[in-house]
């Protein structure tokens, strides 16, 4: 399987078994897809669903299940202390391999057409598939629970739908769809019934209050076992580790005069935030994650099966007479190649941390190197339509959306490698300080490049809509340029 994309849909309902059962068959019906996890808990009320699959596949058991919770699920007579807003409250879509953010974006929009259509359950976009500022946050999708997004779409324009009807559903309510990085669902567990204490705990702990960044916590009240839980969604595990989050959690409840019951993962966690939970507990020196055995062998096996593609190759390519590949996928292996170098500069470091970022932003990178070529020649297929065709305007528009939101994403993601590089070479010794300032230099070309191209792309894109959704991203990694060229 070439593209490999996650679904993590949650359903609010976590105490009839028949009715997760036909979750759970809705998704397994579907060929191609492949059931990781499930998990479902009494007290918040709530099931939660993992699967991966292609991207055309993923998408066809994200509605099917959609549209059986949609059918069993009940809100009016729902109880349970998670925030919700709909019997599919959320489903976020996560690239894995062979895909990209953007790739994900477009599965969310996908399904929010859908949904709206055919269910008749309104749709708003969150994360990175969000067309407003104010609803990139799920919780702000979520702020004052049903009541108040009922209240806010029949009086705020700002909170029209993005797909479905403007009101809510009768017993479904309405569903957040979007697209984001892994994410990890980790809870501590403590030993008092006094929710107002874990409520308090979570007020320290939660980015949003002046705690622990990429976290978000809330309180909550486990009646049927007798505690409270401080339950936490760790949004970015390489800014704040799993270890992290526990012992502050562990700290604030020593405060209090509260003992820790024990923790636990809702779903599926990415093997190198348990690697890196682990090194930092043992404190092991100059850890590398390709040292744990399961890993060696999958990145192995994985690679006896790609075919060669050697640099040689790819400059070939570029030097043909030929469209694509071209600037863009330059830009994306330049940042590439970046990243690496700052895994070299961290790793010799001792930089654990930002080691793990970079090995995230390296693949990802890559991985556009690809894409960039197949959204280009997605525009010039749709360029040389046939002029009267009835549909040709509206295939460039969207190819030219996909050829737009395809270098942006290179320029946000080499904007990161730039900053983590010039961390590194702030204390970097003598021997790899030229190294790291050649990896910032083509980092920074790298997203000065990938700018370039969005905004020709931009410039010759009729959707004025989608242009202007996209703008505050355009904006933020342009300010993020100019930030980082300032400090160089």
């Amino acid at each position: 399987m070439d593209r490999l994309v996650e679904c993590v849909p949650n359903f609010s309902e976590g105490r009839d078994q028949g009715i997760v059962d036909a979750l759970i068959d809705a998704v397994t019906s579907t060929a191609g897809v492949a059931l990781l996890d499930h998990s479902m808990d009494a007290d918040h009320h709530r099931s939660v669903l993992t699967f991966c699959g292609d991207p055309d596949e993923i998408i066809e058991a994200a509605f099917r299940v959609v549209r059986i919770a949609t059918e069993l699920i009940d809100l009016r007579t729902h109880v349970g202390v998670h925030p919700r807003i709909g019997a599919t409250d959320v489903v976020p879509f996560i690239p894995i391999r062979g895909a990209t953010m953007q790739d994900c974006v477009q599965l969310a929009k996908r399904l929010g057409e859908r949904v709206g259509r055919e269910l008749e359950v309104p749709v708003f976009l969150y994360e990175r598939a969000a067309g407003r500022a104010d609803h990139v946050p799920l919780e702000a999708v979520r702020r004052g629970g049903l009541d108040g997004l009922a209240f806010r779409m029949e009086s705020d324009p700002g909170w029209i739908p993005d797909f479905g009807p403007p009101r809510l559903h009768q017993s479904a309510g309405a569903i957040a769809i979007g697209a984001r990085p892994p994410l990890i669902a980790y809870n501590v567990n403590l030993c008092t019934t006094e929710v107002d204490q874990a409520r308090s705990i979570a007020r320290a702990v939660r980015h949003s209050n002046g705690g622990l960044p990429a976290v978000k916590a809330i309180g909550v009240a486990l009646s049927r076992r007798g505690m409270v839980q401080v339950a936490m969604n760790l949004t970015d595990y390489l800014v704040t580790p799993i270890l992290t989050a526990f012992q502050r959690v562990k700290t604030e409840a020593v405060k209090r005069g509260i003992e820790v019951a024990g923790s636990e993962l809702i779903g599926l966690v990415p093997q190198a935030a348990l690697s890196q939970a682990a090194a930092a507990s043992l404190q092991l020196d100059r850890f590398d994650s390709g040292q744990v055995l399961e890993t060696r062998i999958v990145e192995a096996l994985l690679d006896s099966k790609k075919p060669a593609h050697t640099l040689s190759d790819f400059l070939a390519e570029v030097a043909d007479a030929k469209p694509a590949p071209a600037g863009g996928s330059v830009a994306a292996l330049t940042g590439a190649l970046a990243a690496s170098l700052g895994i070299m500069g961290a790793r010799l470091g001792g930089q654990l941390d930002r080691e793990q970022r970079l090995l995230e932003l390296s693949p990802r990178l890559h991985r556009l190197v690809q894409a960039d070529t197949e959204v280009y020649a997605g525009l010039m297929g749709a360029y040389k339509m046939p002029q009267r065709h009835p549909d040709r305007l509206s295939a460039i528009s969207i190819a030219l959306q996909r050829a737009t939101e395809v270098p942006l994403e290179i320029a946000e993601l080499s904007c990161d490698v730039a900053r983590i590089l010039h961390i590194l070479r702030e204390g970097a010794k003598p021997t790899i300080h030229s190294d790291l300032t050649v990896g910032l230099t083509i980092a920074l070309a790298a997203a000065q490049a990938g700018l370039v191209t969005v905004r020709t792309n931009t410039n010759a894109q009729k959707n004025h809509r989608f242009i202007e959704a996209l703008q505050p991203r355009i904006a933020k990694a342009t300010e993020s340029l100019d930030e980082l060229k300032s400090l160089c």
